[in-house]
C-alpha cells in the first residue's frame, strides 16, 4: 500500500526536535503506527498488546526499559502505564536527547492521565484522525477516511464490522464496565441516526431502557476513543437566547454509514440520512484541518429560540470568525446564505467569512463560487484549501 503524505507530519517532525518524546493518539486504524515508521525510519518498534508481553514487561519495566535502544516506538502504550515513570526518569536523565521516546495510544482521555502525571513538559501531544479530503482524493463522506477502507473499498463491509467488534472488545472494555455489549452496539446505530442533532440523553436511554448517566457515560467513552466530535453552541450569544445542548457527530463518514446500514453511495443519496452523513463529514474535516495544523479543536454552531441556525462557527483568531453552513446538494440558490445574513449584523465586533459547503461539482467546474455578496459556495472536497487560506 502506498504511504500517503499525511498533514500533521511537519508538527510531529517538530515535536521530536523539541522534547524529549512525543505521544500520537487517536481511533484505532487511523495510521499512528504507519506515521511514525515512515517519520522515524531508524527507531525501534515494540507493539505492546500481547497479553504475555505485557504481563512480563508490567512486571519488571526496568529491565525491559534497559534492554531498549532509543529512539524507540512504544505502539499502545496505555496497556502499560507502569512505563510511564520509569521513561520519565529516562528522560529527565537526558534532558539534552531529543525525539526519543515515540509513543502510541488509542484511548484519549485514560493515556492523558498517565501524561499529564508522569511526563507533563516532556513530551508533544498530538491527535491523529483518519485521512481528511486534504490528504487523499479517494475520502468521501460515504467512504470515509480510515486507510485500510481506501485501499480496498470492496470489503469496506467486512472492515468495519471487524473494527466495531474490535472496538467493543479492546477499548470500549478497556476504558468503562460496560455489562452488556449487544445493548452497547444497538447504542452505537441509534446515536447514529441522531448524529448532527441537538444531544437528548433522556431520548437516547428510553428505547435502550438504561439510564441518563449511563448514556453520558457512553458517550464519554466515543469522545474519548476519537468515534464522534462534540459541537457546543457558540459561546457568545449575539445578543440572542440560546439553545445550550452540545450537537454530536460521528468522526468518520464511513463507519456513520456502515452503522446506519447504508451499503452503497446510491442507497445514500436516496435516504433522508444524506444531509446529516453529509453535515457529519463537514464538520470532521474543520477539525482535521485544525488538528493537522498544530491549532486546538475549535468548533461551534449557533441556534436560537427563535429558529436562526448556522451549522458551524470556527473561530480563526480573537477578531475573525467563519460561518459555515452544509448542504448536500450541487443546486445552489441565493437563499441558503440568508442565515449566515442574518447573523452576520450582530457579530460585528468579528470579521466573518461566510460559505455554504457543497457536493463535489462535475470536474472542471469552478469549486469556488460566489453564491451573493460576501457568500462563497465550496465544493467540499476544497473546504480543507479553504480554511488554510482563511
Amino acid at each position: 500500500m502506498t504511504i500517503i503524505h499525511r498533514a500533521i507530519e511537519t508538527e510531529v517532525l517538530k515535536g521530536a526536535r523539541l522534547f524529549s518524546g512525543l505521544l500520537l493518539t487517536g481511533p484505532r486504524r487511523a495510521g499512528k503506527t504507519t506515521l511514525l515508521k515512515k517519520l522515524f525510519p531508524n527507531a525501534e518498534y515494540y507493539l505492546l498488546e500481547d497479553p504475555d508481553m505485557v504481563d512480563r514487561i508490567g512486571s519488571d519495566p526496568r529491565s525491559f526499559l534497559d534492554g531498549l535502544r532509543t529512539p524507540v516506538i512504544l505502539d499502545e502504550i496505555q496497556n502499560i502505564p507502569e512505563l510511564f515513570g520509569y521513561i520519565r526518569a529516562r528522560m529527565d536523565a537526558q534532558p539534552q536527547k531529543k525525539g526519543q521516546w515515540l509513543l502510541t495510544g488509542s484511548q484519549e482521555a485514560p493515556l492523558m492521565r498517565g501524561i499529564t502525571e508522569s511526563m507533563a513538559g516532556r513530551i508533544a501531544i498530538f491527535n491523529l484522525f483518519p485521512f481528511s479530503t486534504q490528504e487523499s482524493s479517494k475520502v468521501s463522506f460515504f467512504a470515509g477516511g480510515f486507510p485500510e477502507v481506501l485501499a480496498h473499498p470492496s470489503a469496506r463491509e467486512l472492515y468495519f464490522r471487524s473494527y466495531i467488534q474490535t472496538y467493543l472488545e479492546r477499548d470500549v472494555r478497556n476504558i468503562t464496565a460496560v455489562r452488556d455489549l449487544s445493548t452497547f452496539r444497538r447504542f452505537l446505530s441509534l446515536l447514529a441516526s441522531r448524529s448532527g442533532t441537538i444531544l437528548n440523553r433522556a431520548e437516547l436511554a428510553a428505547p435502550l431502557g438504561v439510564s441518563v448517566p449511563t448514556i453520558s457515560e457512553w458517550i464519554g467513552v466515543l469522545e474519548i476513543t476519537s468515534q464522534v466530535i462534540m459541537v457546543p453552541p457558540f459561546y457568545e450569544n449575539f445578543g440572542k437566547r440560546l439553545i445550550k445542548s452540545p450537537k454530536i457527530y460521528f468522526m468518520d463518514g464511513g463507519l456513520l454509514c456502515h452503522l446506519l446500514g447504508m451499503y452503497s453511495e446510491k442507497a445514500l443519496f436516496q435516504s433522508v440520512f444524506l444531509g446529516p452523513v453529509f453535515e457529519a463529514f463537514v464538520a470532521s474535516e474543520i477539525v482535521k484541518v485544525q488538528v493537522n495544523a498544530g491549532r486546538r479543536k475549535e468548533i461551534y454552531y449557533f441556534r436560537d429560540q427563535q429558529g436562526l441556525e448556522i451549522d458551524f462557527l470556527v473561530p480563526k483568531d480573537s477578531q475573525r470568525l467563519m460561518f459555515i453552513e452544509a448542504k448536500a446538494t450541487r443546486t445552489l440558490s441565493s437563499k441558503m446564505g440568508d442565515p449566515l445574513e442574518r447573523l452576520s449584523p450582530t457579530a460585528a465586533k468579528y470579521k466573518v467569512s461566510k460559505t455554504i459547503v457543497h457536493l463535489n461539482l462535475k470536474k472542471g467546474t469552478q469549486p469556488f463560487l460566489s453564491l451573493k455578496p460576501g457568500i462563497s459556495a465550496i465544493a467540499v472536497n476544497q473546504l480543507s484549501q479553504w480554511l488554510m487560506e482563511k
